[in-house]
């Protein structure tokens, strides 16, 4: 190892090398937990549909859906609390105790959902007690990633910390990837059976992961940074003061949230996550074609974790993040326009040739139909017609007239009037509602349900892996670039809070707040525009505020 790193364990340069093996263990053990945390957080977005059919049952199906969207959002706003907590403990007591803390209560959280009791078997207490699981996995998961890069990072060189660090997002995506096969599993095992009880299986299946989990991480040794802070007596008094009081790391904490992180995260989901709502709950695709599709452009992905984070090793981490943002911000609307062609070619032509009108009178005002709570219900006749609308997936137009005296919507010919809640209740006026619609929708020969056998592989894959490369380029840097911005003694905690700060509060509610946006416009790309927006921001920010940070000594 090189001299910075050699001095670490407070030894000369010329007498001490971790060998390559060692460092491959170090590695290994430290990328675990990322495993976990990906499987874990996958599960919730590949199963959201099911989630809210077994949760939210006495929902409408759109609102249920954005419910069961936030419940798995709920955890990703709970990780910045996660990350002060877990953090202040990593730079206190040391990172290995921090790990297997963490991935502790990962597992045990994860392996109770997969117990719950359904809304139709305990009602209201079957979401609360889902959130509150939710919310111990986000806690436990803002103390993961940070951790995770600190220690392989304190291992490495200057030369290859990117390329070291760019291992723990690799094995992450591994974890994605088992949800994924575990899933279509469990479908192929059970069946008709899934969305009853065949969905607990990936869940309880943690309980092997888990204990895995322990087995390796029962065999780390601290990190040599740490030992030599504790030997040195160096260790921050306060990690929350020296990093949220400190006017100079305020100026970091903001530099990576708006400048690196906010960007980063949008970038990632919208590659790896976004996709599979998008082809199951938009264009309407069979979520096993929509799972294999993503699985497969995600093995793809792999070698580029590698790349990008050896390339950030050679040309910087600055250059490396903006040379993704650019890209990813270039080619985000071209690319689900594109998979909306291919997956539901049938979908896109038939709007060109008949497209859908919401038809509203001048005065009419129609709610923001975004429902965190699954408690309001939209009984405006506006309302009523927009959720049939998104229930169907379909993109419209809405037109506002004065002399229109009544909401209507008119699918090529034909008109749909009478939006009213009827005396059979609110849910079953917007399933009568949802019905019709299709109905006239079928009579205009526009498809309900993506054909799978119009579905081409080929193209679809091939779009999102060029989505998922340039996600990549924006991703592997961010460790590396997060762990040189801040000091030793605060490290842990200062890269952990805009890191999970930005995946909670901006990645984690991406899918929510486009899903809801594509809803309230009738665009089913508008969503897409939150993400752009984002992405944007930080190359700004990042070209302007960041200073280049792969050169730097990171025991200082």
């Amino acid at each position: 190892m090189e001299k910075e790193i050699n001095s670490i364990a407070g030894q000369p340069a010329e007498h001490m090398e971790v060998p390559d093996q060692a460092t491959k263990k170090v590695i290994f053990a430290a990328s675990v937990g990322t495993v976990f945390e990906w499987y874990e957080f996958t599960l919730y977005g590949a199963l959201a549909a099911v989630i809210a059919l077994n949760f939210f049952s006495g929902l409408d199906p759109s609102t249920g859906f954005i419910f069961a969207l936030l419940i798995f959002a709920v955890g990703f706003i709970m990780r910045p609390v996660g990350a002060v907590v877990f953090g202040r403990i990593g730079d206190k007591l040391g990172r290995k105790k921090t790990f297997m803390i963490t991935v502790i209560i990962m597992g045990i959280s994860t392996v109770i959902v997969g117990l719950l009791p359904t809304y139709n078997q305990i009602g209201i207490w079957a979401p609360l007690l889902l959130i509150t699981m939710r919310m111990i996995q986000g806690l436990a998961l803002g103390g993961e990633y940070g951790g995770a890069a600190t220690y392989v990072a304190e291992h490495s060189t200057s030369k290859n910390r990117g390329l070291n660090t760019s291992w723990i997002s690799a094995t992450g995506t591994l974890g994605l990837l088992l949800a994924f096969a575990v899933i279509m599993i469990s479908r192929w095992l059970t069946g008709d059976e899934f969305n009853e009880w065949g969905w607990r299986i990936p869940f309880l299946f943690s309980l092997l992961l888990l204990l895995f989990s322990i087995k390796i991480r029962k065999g780390m040794d601290e990190s040599p940074a740490f030992k030599k802070m504790q030997k040195e007596k160096t260790l921050s008094k306060s990690p929350l003061r020296d990093t949220f009081l400190d006017p100079t790391n305020i100026k970091r904490l903001l530099i990576a949230f708006f400048g690196i992180c906010g960007g980063m995260t949008c970038a990632y989901y919208i590659a790896v996550l976004y996709p599979t709502f998008f082809l199951t709950q938009i264009l309407k695709v069979d979520p096993q074609i929509a799972n294999s599709v993503v699985t497969i452009s995600l093995i793809a992905g792999i070698p580029m974790f590698l790349f990008s984070g050896w390339l950030s090793d050679r040309i910087g981490r600055k250059k490396t993040l903006l040379i993704g943002f650019t890209l990813t911000a270039l080619v985000i609307f071209p690319i689900f326009k594109g998979v909306a062609y291919f997956a539901n070619p049938s979908m896109v032509a038939s709007l060109e040739k008949t497209p859908i009108y919401l038809n509203l009178p001048t005065e009419e005002k129609c709610s923001f139909m975004f429902n965190p709570t699954g408690t309001r219900q939209f009984t405006k006749p506006c309302d009523l017609a927009k959720q049939a609308l998104a229930n169907s997936g379909l993109s419209y137009t809405t037109v506002q007239d004065a002399n229109i005296s009544n909401v209507s919507i008119t699918v090529g010919n034909t008109h749909i009037e009478n939006f009213q809640v009827g005396e059979e209740g609110y849910k079953e006026t917007i399933a009568k509602i949802t019905t019709n619609l299709k109905e006239n929708l079928a009579a205009n020969n526009i498809p309900t349900e993506a054909n799978a056998d119009e579905f081409r592989k080929g193209p679809v894959i091939a779009l999102l892996i060029v989505l998922v490369w340039c996600g990549l380029f924006t991703l592997t840097p961010v460790a590396p670039a997060l762990l040189e911005m801040f000091p030793a003694k605060i490290r842990y905690t200062s890269m952990s809070f805009p890191y999970h700060f930005a995946s909670g509060w901006v990645g984690g509610l991406l899918p929510t707040i486009a899903f809801a946006i594509s809803i309230q416009t009738g665009n089913i790309y508008f969503g897409l525009w939150y993400p752009v927006c984002w992405i944007v921001l930080s190359l700004f920010v990042c070209l302007i505020f960041f200073k280049e940070t792969k050169n730097v000594d990171i025991n200082k």
